[in-house]
C-alpha cells in the first residue's frame, strides 16, 4: 500500500498566519500538524508516500525532506491549483499505479493513528473505505448515508438537507477502481473534482464501500479555535522534563517541558506547557495549554491557552489568552499617551479590542 498526503491548500481560515506559512506546518505542542499524519502513516507500515503540494512546496519540502526522518520515501507531486481532493488523485495516477493507497489530508489530526484501518482494508478488500464522525452541523462536510450493515449507500458534499450527521473525516482508503471513477468526474458547482462524487461512482457501479465511525478524537485544524483545541489535547499527555535552565526564583507546576537551552527566570509556569528550545521566559506567567516555540521570548507578561510560533517576542503586556501568534511577531505595549490603538495588520486579520 502507498500513501497520498494532501498538503497543497491555501489555508484561508488561518490567515494571516498562512499568508507566509503553510497551514500544515503550523505547530501544535511544538510539532507541525503534518508530522503527526506522516508518523501515523509510517506506523501503519507504509513506506512510499506521495506528497501533494502547491504554492508552499518549498517550505514543506524543506521541513519534510526526503521523508527518511519519518521512515518514508517521499515523492513530491505538484498541484498547480486546489481543484479538489479527486484532482489530487488524478495528478498522482502515475505514482499510485495499480496499488491500494490511503489518502490523508495533511491538516487533519486523528488520535490513535490509522493502523487498524489499514489492516481492516487489507483484510476485507472493499473498493473503498471511509472514516466518519458525528458532527453537529453536517452542512459543512461531506455526508454519508449508511445501510443497516454500515455500508455506504450515498454521499453528498455539503448538503443543504443532510440525510445523516455522519461527516467524512480526512482519511480514505482506496483500491485501484477509484481511478476509473475519478476519470469520469466533471467539476462540481464549486469548480472542483469532488472525492465524494468519485466514491458515489463506485457505489453506482455496484462496488463495495465500507465505513467506520471513529470513536476517538478528530479535528480538521483549519482554524484557530481547532488548532488551540488540538494543542490542548496533546499537551494533556506530555511527560514533564527540564532540559533547560530554571532558576530558584521560578516555580513549575504540573506537566511542564523545558527544552534544551531554554531559560526560565523569576517566572511561574503552570502546565501543561511546552517551552521550546532556546526560548526565554522572564518575570512572567505562562498558564496551562500553552506552547512556546523555539527561540521565543516572554518577558514581564502573562499568557495562557495559546500557541506561540518560533522567534516571537512578547514583552511588557498584560494577559494574553486563546491566541495564535506567528513567527517573528513582536507584541509590545502601546504608548500611554495619547490613548489609542496603533495597529499594523495584514489582509484578512481579525482583531478584538477592549476599549
Amino acid at each position: 500500500m502507498k500513501a497520498l498526503v494532501l498538503a497543497g491548500g491555501s489555508g484561508t481560515r488561518l490567515r494571516p498566519i498562512t499568508h507566509t506559512s503553510a497551514k500544515q506546518l503550523v505547530p501544535v505542542a511544538n510539532k507541525p500538524v503534518l508530522f503527526y499524519g506522516l508518523e501515523a502513516i509510517a506506523a501503519a507500515g507504509i513506506t512510499e508516500l506521495g506528497l501533494v503540494v502547491g504554492d508552499t512546496q518549498a517550505e514543506i519540502e524543506a521541513a519534510v525532506g526526503d521523508g527518511s526522518e519519518f521512515g518514508l520515501q517521499v515523492t513530491y507531486l505538484r498541484q498547480e491549483a486546489p481543484l479538489g481532493l479527486a484532482h489530487a488523485v488524478l495528478i498522482a495516477r502515475e505514482f499510485l499505479g495499480e496499488e491500494d493507497f490511503v489518502m490523508y489530508l495533511g491538516d487533519n489530526f486523528i488520535v490513535g493513528g490509522i493502523t487498524d484501518l489499514v489492516e481492516r482494508f487489507a483484510r476485507e478488500r472493499p473498493a473503498a473505505q471511509i472514516m466518519l464522525t458525528r458532527v453537529a452541523d453536517p452542512t459543512q462536510f461531506g455526508v454519508a448515508e449508511l445501510d443497516a450493515e454500515g455500508r455506504v449507500i450515498g454521499l453528498e458534499e455539503k448538503p443543504e438537507r443532510p440525510k445523516s450527521d455522519l461527516a467524512l473525516v480526512g482519511v480514505y482508503l482506496f483500491g485501484p477502481a477509484i481511478h476509473a471513477a475519478v476519470a469520469e468526474l466533471k467539476p462540481s458547482r464549486r469548480g472542483e473534482l469532488e472525492i465524494t462524487d468519485a466514491i458515489a461512482g463506485l457505489i453506482e457501479a455496484g462496488l463495495r464501500v465500507d465505513s467506520s465511525v471513529i470513536r476517538g478524537y478528530w479535528k480538521d485544524t483549519g482554524n484557530v479555535t481547532d488548532m488551540l483545541e488540538v494543542n490542548r489535547l496533546l499537551l494533556e499527555s506530555v511527560e514533564p522534563g527540564v532540559a533547560g535552565r530554571v532558576d530558584a526564583a521560578s516555580e513549575l507546576v504540573g506537566r511542564v517541558v523545558v527544552e534544551p537551552d531554554a531559560v526560565v527566570e523569576r517566572s511561574r509556569v503552570v502546565g501543561p506547557v511546552i517551552i521550546g528550545r532556546g526560548a526565554r521566559i522572564r518575570d512572567s506567567y505562562v498558564g496551562p495549554f500553552t506552547s512556546i516555540g523555539a527561540g521565543c521570548a516572554v518577558v514581564d507578561s502573562e499568557i495562557e491557552y495559546s500557541i506561540v510560533l518560533p522567534r516571537a517576542s512578547i514583552a511588557g503586556v498584560g494577559r494574553i489568552e486563546s491566541s495564535l501568534i506567528g513567527h517573528d511577531v513582536e507584541v509590545t505595549p502601546a504608548p500611554n499617551t495619547p490613548r489609542a490603538h496603533r495597529l499594523v495588520l495584514g489582509d484578512h486579520s481579525k482583531v478584538q479590542i477592549s476599549s
